[in-house]
């Protein structure tokens, strides 16, 4: 007989259901928490295990290199290498072979790597770790020792090598304010590395690695490689070779000037803007910038403070930044006459001045009561205006700057792009300061009129210059010509930028034809005569009136600028010294001579022809030819032919030596050769005068009487009788010297071109 069913008790039916919705709640959330991490949270869980699990090796994009406009290496990259090793694995396997691994490592590598025996030891008992550097940018002969020293003691698991690169600069410090430099990172701090670092950087890439609980790399789905994208080369508008004159003019005037706050210099192509040269002095070595230059080590020196002390610290960080700074972009100065140029093309573009017209220097101007004299004190008397000009006479250009008028001259000026940015594409370009234009008041415009009181920089100078030489074109100067792949392909190219036309073509000719005649006729910009080519220039020495020397009198930026050929330009010229000071402080002699020697040296270099007046061909240098080996009554001959006078010691009838040399520069005036016919000739000596002070015709007069020949330096047109005089000679006066020696005489002419003071 079946037992009664008893009802089922009511707790007991809640009790169940209260559990069955429990587990079925768990259940759910368990379902839920697994469903969110397979989709929604998959890939920040997937994350963890794979940073946990995994390991990441940078693949380092190369470099873009940087080229000169002719294909030569400006910059490149040169691979390197990162050694480190594994201290969680160099322990593990230590405890399993019981072998200290440890001492191994660091007692191969110390030597290998110039690294402390203790500095290696103590990376590998960072034992949490799975990456310990022991040395960076090691080269490819150190690493291929290493790679000997893993593998001959079964390192693989514990000492790597990673491939990377650092920047190289063939030329050393040849640009180097121009191409800047990459820091430690390989990023462009610099110059063009930083303007286009974003082209030559690429994209670097990776090398993902799985390791198991013990860190040994194992098979793993998520092992990867993702391939580094190279960056881009560019081509540069530089020239090295006119890089090289310019550096080579702007070290030799700053050293002879005493300059004291660095030289600066361009040349640009005045049909395209392009940048041929750049440089600043002192240089820098780009292969080692974070190394003190002589002068900024001197400073250092001299500080007093300790090498170790903060203030030693500091004072070296403001030397270096200063000396990285590119000065023809960055910096702002008072241009002084060089920016009558300027103000002339004003006059001539507006038609406020004719030919004949004469304008009276009494040594002053006066505007609005106050009087402002002329460099020259005592007055440049009646003059036409291409005359002032060419005198460099404020007065003039007072005058003249009162007939443009406030509000054209500010146009004007504008127009020539100084009030704006050039747009160079090289980092930190300065701001030119200049009067608010509703404060500019006729005092203002006088002294605005001859260059000073306002502050532009030197590369809106050479632009402004640039458009007087081209036709009256505003340009946008450049840097860059294109960009290349890492097959050399050009991917793009950067033309010429014309902003705007500022002055006609005919008042810029003019003005090319006036300035020319200033240098050839022998006005204040004469210095920058070279014999064969028409150059156009315009000193300029400005006060710098908010600085002032120990003496308290005003520091000085002596300048010169110029465009030849000044019938169909091709390049033009800014070069400028800060500070000088030693010798006569004006740019007529401290950077004139200097921009003459660069128009010198590039303009047959860029196939420019030289064209010789009948003087100039009189005066032109010559080479002393070979006689030795001639009879003597044929060398004599020859070498008279030649234009030389001769002189035989000796009694034999061949001619067995000469002096000077075969193949040796001397000024075709006077030129004479000893010639010898004794097999041991007894050769003659002379002492060598003094020449200092000494024009070039009464110099050449003194040695010829002496039996020796002139070289004359400086520019090459002062044996017509200017003013110029001897301020350096090779050989010091009292040497004795054989005679018939060559003797460099170093000549300029010392007229001031402004230094405008009120009285």
């Amino acid at each position: 007989m079946q037992p009664p069913v008893r009802p089922t008790d009511t707790g007991t039916i809640k009790r169940a259901g209260f559990i069955g919705v429990l587990f079925a709640s768990v259940f759910l959330l368990l379902l839920f928490r697994i469903l969110k991490y397979q989709t929604i949270d998959y890939d920040k869980y997937r994350n963890k295990v794979l940073n946990q699990i995994t390991t990441e090796a940078e693949v380092v994009a190369e470099r873009g290199k940087i080229y000169d406009r002719n294909g030569v290496l400006l910059a490149t990259s040169t691979t390197t290498y990162r050694v480190f090793i594994a201290p969680r694995i160099v322990a593990q396997v230590s405890e399993e072979q019981k072998l200290k691994y440890d001492v191994l490592i660091a007692t191969e590598l110390a030597p290998v790597l110039d690294v402390d025996y203790e500095y290696i030891l103590k990376q590998t008992t960072y034992t949490k770790y799975m990456d310990r550097t022991l040395a960076r940018n090691v080269d490819e002969e150190v690493a291929k020792q290493v790679r000997k020293i893993i593998k001959d003691n079964d390192l693989e698991d514990m000492v790597f090598l990673q491939a990377g690169t650092k920047r190289y600069y063939p030329n050393g410090t040849l640009a180097c304010h121009a191409l800047g430099f990459t820091g430690s990172d390989g990023a462009g701090q610099y110059g063009l590395e930083l303007k286009y670092d974003s082209i030559l950087a690429g994209t670097n890439g990776k090398y993902i690695t799985a390791r198991d609980s013990h860190g040994n790399e194992m098979p793993y789905e998520y092992q990867s490689y993702i391939e580094a994208q190279d960056g881009y080369s560019i081509v540069t508008t530089l020239d090295i070779n006119v890089q090289a004159a310019l550096e080579e003019q702007l070290r030799t005037a700053y050293i002879e000037s005493g300059g004291k706050n660095r030289a600066t210099g361009i040349v640009v192509d005045v049909e395209t803007g392009e940048v041929l040269a750049m440089a600043t002095y002192p240089v820098f070595d780009l292969n080692d910038p974070r190394k003190m230059n002589e002068a900024d080590q001197l400073i250092l020196d001299q500080s007093g403070f300790a090498p170790d002390s903060e203030e030693y610290r500091k004072l070296q960080q403001e030397l270096q930044l200063a000396t990285w700074s590119n000065k023809a972009v960055t910096e702002v100065y008072m241009p002084g006459s060089t920016f009558k140029i300027v103000t002339a093309s004003m006059a001539y573009e507006e038609n406020l001045v004719v030919d004949s017209e004469r304008f009276y220097c009494p040594g002053y101007h006066v505007v609005l009561g106050i009087k402002m004299r002329c460099h020259k004190t005592e007055g440049h008397g009646s003059q036409t205006f291409a005359t002032g000009l060419q005198n460099s006479c404020n007065p003039v250009l007072m005058m003249m700057g009162a007939r443009v008028g406030r509000e054209k001259f500010y146009n004007y000026f504008r127009s020539f792009g100084y009030l704006e940015k050039t747009g160079i594409d090289l980092p930190g370009e300065g701001t030119s300061i200049f009067y608010p234009e509703t404060a500019f008041s006729e005092l203002d415009l006088a002294t605005a009129s001859f260059g000073q009181n306002f502050k532009i920089s030197p590369i809106q100078q050479v632009m402004a210059v640039t458009t007087v030489a081209n036709g009256g074109y505003l340009m946008t100067p450049r840097m860059v010509k294109e960009v290349l792949d890492s097959e050399g392909n050009v991917i793009k190219t950067y033309s010429a930028d014309q902003k705007r036309q500022v002055i006609s073509t005919a008042t810029s000719k003019k003005l090319a034809a006036v300035l020319e005649e200033g240098v050839s006729g022998g006005a204040g910009a004469k210095n920058a005569y070279v014999a064969g080519y028409r150059v156009a220039a315009k000193t300029g020495t400005s006060e710098k009136i908010d600085k002032k020397n120990e003496t308290g009198k005003e520091y000085y930026v002596c300048s010169c600028v110029g465009f030849a050929p000044a019938d169909d330009p091709e390049i033009a010229v800014i070069f400028l010294v800060d500070e000088p000071t030693k010798g006569v402080l004006y740019g007529s002699t401290v950077a004139a001579p200097y921009l003459a020697n660069i128009m010198r040296d590039v303009l047959p270099y860029l196939g420019v022809e030289a064209v010789y007046t009948d003087k100039e061909l009189a005066n032109l240098a010559v080479k002393t030819p070979s006689l030795v080996g001639y009879y003597d009554t044929i060398a004599e001959a020859e070498a008279e032919l030649r234009g030389f006078e001769v002189e035989i010691v000796g009694s034999g009838s061949m001619v067995r030596a000469q002096s000077p040399a075969p193949g040796t520069v001397v000024e075709s005036q006077n030129a004479k050769i000893i010639l010898y016919t004794d097999r041991e000739p007894e050769r003659a000596y002379v002492t060598v005068p003094d020449l200092s002070g000494r024009t070039a015709v009464s110099a050449n007069e003194i040695l010829a009487n002496n039996g020796l020949n002139i070289r004359i330096a400086g520019t090459n047109n002062y044996m017509s009788g200017s003013g110029a005089v001897a301020i350096s000679q090779s050989h010091a006066a009292g040497t004795q010297v054989e005679r018939g020696t060559v003797i460099t005489v170093t000549f300029r002419n010392q007229d001031a071109d402004d230094i405008p003071l009120e009285q």
